[in-house]
């Protein structure tokens, strides 16, 4: 009771925040009655629902909210949200149900009520930008482990072919795709290939992303969308080996005296760390001192997440160290801070390998360093578990115990350290 009059007074569903700044709201029932006003009110209340939802109605930015006070009211009234075209094909007596339920119990209808249980409802528009966006919280389990250097790296190829499908046919809505837009897509990226910019395997790459970064959302959103995205991709081209470095150009090109005084030290260090312990480059800058164990007769380095993901599971292992690899990581005990998180230490190496003659032929690199380490301990007859641990490289079958101990490890290690 108010002023001589019975009022209703609710709180303001969170969802019509955007229609509605208040959170508390007073509306007059224009009765002394209790009664009278008890019959009112869940109609008053209905009325003012319904005047949120048209205030939605107007507001393209608020489609999403719309649609999920659709699924609300439906799941508050003790149904499950469905499309039109199934409610149709409900048994009669769940529609039935549903019809009832759109009605008042002085049998006045309920537009918000109908949408919500007759399925009239209808689901946001969702933009190929927008499906990105969204994307993002629904792939949070994939960055998980992951540096913030990995996240920027995993993030912006997609974001690069989102853009450039854009650029070729606007940002268009998911369930407007069609097979046409996806083939001037495909086409737009061959004509890049045909002009040399990228490899037919980077255009695979950029396919395959935007594809199912896009059937994750319609996947995980409920869309119910069929997407046009099959046989896009262009045929394989054989994948270029890169070969290892021979032991001869080791031990006397890299390893003569001075030739790497040019490389900035601790960039030198992951050189020459990689050369006996076969390491990515990757694994090897992202080394902390608490995992360069150096005060033991068998020193090893462990190669373990970190803030830094592994590429598998299989990645995490312990390495001898030996040789000249041991002693590089004397001289850098805490690891390579400078490099830690760069994804351009390899390149940057690289690049100075190939302008001082260093490169055993045109197609070497520096990784060619890690297929050394893996003939070499193949050379040495050692065994193959040993060969995949030191490697990190998955078993082809179901692993047993926990692999050959540290002593053996550091035996194979000694057998073909530089």
């Amino acid at each position: 009771m108010r002023n001589g009059t019975f009022t209703l007074r609710k709180r303001v569903p969170n969802r019509f925040a955007g229609v509605e700044q208040r959170k508390e709201i007073w509306l007059s029932l224009k009765t002394d009655s209790r009664v009278e006003a008890e019959t009112r009110a869940e109609e008053v209340w209905r009325e003012t629902i319904d005047a949120w939802e048209s205030a939605f109605a107007g507001d393209p930015d608020q489609a999403e909210k719309r649609f999920a006070s659709a699924k609300a009211t439906a799941q508050r009234l003790g149904f499950r949200y469905m499309p039109m075209d199934r409610v149709v094909k409900l048994p009669p007596e769940e529609l039935i149900a549903r019809v009832n339920g759109s009605f008042t119990r002085s049998n006045k209808p309920i537009l918000s009520r109908a949408k919500a249980l007759l399925g009239n409802a209808k689901p946001p528009k969702v933009t190929v930008m927008m499906a990105l966006d969204m994307y993002w919280a629904l792939a949070d389990d994939t960055t998980r482990g992951k540096s913030p250097d990995q996240i920027r790296r995993w993030r912006s190829p997609r974001v690069k072919v989102f853009n450039f499908f854009v650029k070729v046919n606007g940002d268009v809505p998911l369930d407007e795709i069609t097979r046409d837009h996806m083939l001037d897509f495909r086409g737009a990226l061959w004509s890049r290939v045909d002009a040399g910019e990228i490899k037919p395997s980077s255009a695979n790459s950029e396919i395959i992303g935007f594809t199912s970064t896009i059937r994750k959302v319609e996947k995980l959103k409920r869309l119910g969308i069929e997407l046009p995205f099959g046989d896009l991709t262009f045929k394989r081209q054989p994948k270029g080996i890169r070969p290892p470095f021979s032991p001869i150009w080791i031990t006397e090109k890299i390893l003569a005296p001075g030739v790497l005084m040019g490389l900035h030290p601790e960039a030198r260090g992951i050189l020459l760390g990689m050369i006996n312990t076969g390491y990515r480059p990757s694994e090897g800058a992202a080394l902390t001192s608490e995992r360069i164990i150096l005060d033991r007769d068998e020193p090893y380095i462990q190669i373990s997440g970190g803030e830094r993901a592994l590429k598998s599971e299989a990645s995490n292992r312990i390495i001898p160290l030996a040789g000249i690899s041991l002693e590089a990581f004397r001289e850098n005990p805490n690891g390579f801070p400078k490099y830690r998180d760069s994804p351009s230490v390899a390149a940057m190496i690289n690049r100075f390998l190939r302008s001082n003659g260093l490169l055993e032929t045109e197609a070497h690199t520096l990784y060619g360093l890690r297929h050394s380490f893996e003939d070499r301990l193949l050379d040495a007859d050692v065994d193959e578990r040993i060969r995949r641990d030191l490697m990190g490289h998955a078993l082809d079958r179901q692993r047993y115990g926990a692999g050959a101990t540290r002593a053996k490890l550091f035996e194979a290690i000694k057998k073909i350290a530089l």
